[in-house]
């Protein structure tokens, strides 16, 4: 049985929190957009794996969607997509991430671009799984 109000749950935050990553793009806060690109993918991912009510440990993209593997097919093209993603998790925010400098310095709109369009790729596939689910 799929619990459509936990999917739909973390789904809505994963929506919530890729609207406020454009926002960081709109005001020149590109290293805060790929994290919460990254953010906002890992959401969907585990909206996905709760709704089919398995548990969903970590942060990593790909390891979610290797789990999530096990309940559906997953395009390969999506773990390359989750690769990326799973980049923006530290460096984005740990000024230590890197020998000099602060986070924000190594991230430009391309980037918030291409991570934003990644994390768009993995919800509208969660999206779809709900209809695999029915």
């Amino acid at each position: 049985m799929f619990d459509r109000e936990e999917y739909e749950r973390w789904l809505d935050q994963a929506l919530y929190t890729l609207k406020s990553a454009e926002n960081d793009i709109r005001g020149g806060f590109y290293s805060w957009a790929c994290f919460k690109a990254q953010q906002a993918a890992e959401y969907a991912v585990k909206a996905a794996l709760f709704g089919f009510g398995i548990m969903a440990y970590g942060h990593s993209i790909k390891k979610l969607l290797d789990v999530l593997s096990q309940r559906v097919d997953v395009p390969e093209e999506l773990f390359d997509v989750a690769r990326l993603l799973d980049r923006h998790y530290i460096p984005p925010r740990y000024p230590d991430a890197y020998v000099e400098g602060a986070p924000h310095e190594y991230y430009g709109k391309n980037d918030a671009l291409e991570a934003i369009n990644a994390a768009k790729r993995v919800i509208e596939f969660v999206g779809r799984v709900d209809d695999e689910a029915r």
